[in-house]
């Protein structure tokens, strides 16, 4: 039963550490585009 928690909490953790990543590359996008959007239309 202990090794069976162990497994299923092995699991968590890299769902959780992958959906973490993928929060931080979106955010890291989003960031990119409104600078290099943003900047374009704040000198016009």
């Amino acid at each position: 039963m202990w090794n069976n928690f162990l497994i299923s909490l092995e699991i968590m953790a890299k769902g959780m550490g992958g959906i973490f990543a993928a929060i931080l590359i979106l955010v890291l996008f989003v960031w990119l585009m409104g600078k290099i959007g943003g900047g374009r239309e704040q000198k016009n």
